[in-house]
């Protein structure tokens, strides 16, 4: 503080009665209201929306688009063919260009619509007639942690607020006992990043991501210890309530500490209310298998699709589930060999997603439920290693479901390759905006004010994908 400076609560105490300790009784009730108002109370938002809530299924390691959802003809012809010293392919200095490989799989036509789907993901194409699939996505990292980031938070720079933090930023949340924004990573390793994924960043902390285990208790140490009585909890955290709220009357601007009373006050009411929605006994043995719950290789996924269900449809507003993590086949990053990881991979999540979007529609969710199936980037057209696939910002398949999607619509192109998008160009902030478009949110003015200039997920950039909408 400067020699002489006094802050103006105590400046204005100072000036003793009259006007003095009108101003100070004034900014006194302000602060009272600024401390009521809880952040994640529903919010307007900036027009009609078309969903309320969204479910975000994020493949880490980066998901070939060439073996999934985009065929390419020109491979099988040139397959085997070597690409070595050939200057249009770069890999970023990541590995050296080995041959054109064709995609292992064959494609069927999938809906009404016909959409191409590999045999690695036959029930998803299933589903085709819903999904709206973007072909020509292109990201702004080959490396993973980076290239994660920008999808997941706006910029490949770490420190910044994750998708669902934004969301709930602008709107809130329909429930105030179960967090707006839910997390369920993969248990057997970490997606790259981390936390950082799903952190607040520089908005205020009650806005990141809470993560769910999708067994047991949902939140670690939930439950209180035995022998503490509801009556007893309720009188400790009243206690507790107020010690902080005397400090944060002293300190207005101590927004982690409010942050964390809202958390102990959330954490409370969360006792019955998460344990209840995490309950999946309640549903029918029809609805588990539905979602892969009577197989080994699919209970994992089906069961934390079946939960996000249970949490949106408690009004969770935002859920993000994560394929894999670790490096090389903990996750998509088929380096290795294409076969093996992305067989494994594909067999655990094809049935549980397509499970989630049947169930959706089957209850009425879908029609305001956005789901978005993405991952950080694809592969290259060409070996590393002999059967494995590098890392490709260049082109890469995204798909959207659900509310306000025009369902069995294929948008943009890659090169006849697979390696460069080349037709109706798609970056990520297109992607983010279009997330927050069916939301209702105009994505140019969910802003927050740091660092000198307002702060927006897509940064300076970013168009609605008006093609894929209704």
């Amino acid at each position: 503080m400067k020699p002489g400076y006094l802050p103006r609560r105590e400046f204005l105490a100072r000036a003793g009665g009259g006007i003095g300790a009108l101003a100070l009784n004034t900014l006194l009730a302000d602060e009272g209201k600024a401390q009521s108002v809880d952040p994640l109370a529903p919010k307007k938002p900036h027009f009609a929306p078309k969903a309320k809530r969204v479910i975000s299924i994020f493949c880490f390691g980066g998901l070939s688009h060439m073996d999934t959802f985009d065929p390419k003809p020109e491979l099988i012809k040139q397959d085997g063919i070597s690409v070595a010293g050939r200057k249009e392919f770069d890999t970023g200095g990541r590995s050296a260009p080995g041959k054109l490989m064709k995609s292992p799989w064959e494609f069927k036509r999938y809906g009404k619509c016909g959409m191409p789907v590999s045999d690695l993901l036959p029930h998803i194409g299933g589903c085709a007639d819903d999904i709206a699939l973007v072909r020509s996505m292109r990201s702004e990292s080959n490396n993973h942690v980076p290239a994660v980031y920008h999808m997941l938070t706006g910029s490949i720079l770490a420190g910044r607020p994750g998708l669902g933090s934004w969301v709930s930023y602008g709107l809130g949340t329909e429930n105030q006992n179960l967090p707006a924004f839910v997390v369920m990573t993969d248990p057997r390793a970490l997606v790259g990043g981390g936390a950082g994924n799903w952190s607040a960043g520089f908005l205020p902390s009650n806005y990141q991501g809470v993560p769910f285990r999708s067994s047991g208790l949902p939140v670690l140490n939930l439950k209180p210890p035995t022998g503490l009585s509801p009556e007893k909890q309720r009188e400790q955290l009243d206690f507790l309530h107020q010690l902080n709220d005397e400090f944060l009357r002293e300190r207005p601007q101590e927004q982690e500490l409010a942050a964390r009373i809202r958390a102990y006050e959330l954490a409370y009411r969360m006792q019955s209310e998460a344990t209840e929605a995490v309950e999946l006994t309640k549903e029918t043995e029809a609805t588990k298998a539905l979602y892969g719950m009577d197989k080994p290789e699919t209970e994992l996924v089906g069961r934390q699709c079946l939960l996000a269900r249970r949490l949106v449809e408690r009004g969770v507003r935002f859920v993000q589930i994560y394929s894999g993590g670790g490096v090389f086949d903990q996750s998509w990053d088929a380096h290795n060999g294409m076969v093996a990881n992305h067989e494994k991979r594909a067999r655990e999540i094809d049935i549980p997603v397509a499970g989630l979007l049947k169930d959706l529609k089957q209850r009425g969710l879908l029609d305001d439920t956005l789901v978005v199936f993405h991952t950080e980037f694809g592969r290259m057209p060409f070996t590393e290693g002999g059967t494995g696939r590098d890392h490709n910002p260049k082109a890469f398949s995204v798909w959207l479901a659900g509310a306000g999607i025009k369902g069995g619509t294929i948008y943009g192109a890659s090169d006849e390759l697979g390696y460069i998008a080349s037709e109706n160009v798609q970056t990520v902030y297109d992607l983010n905006a279009t997330v927050l478009y069916l939301l209702g949110l105009e994505h140019t003015k969910l802003t927050y004010p740091y660092s000198g200039r307002n702060m927006r997920l897509t940064d300076v950039s970013g168009e609605v994908i008006k093609a894929i909408l209704t």
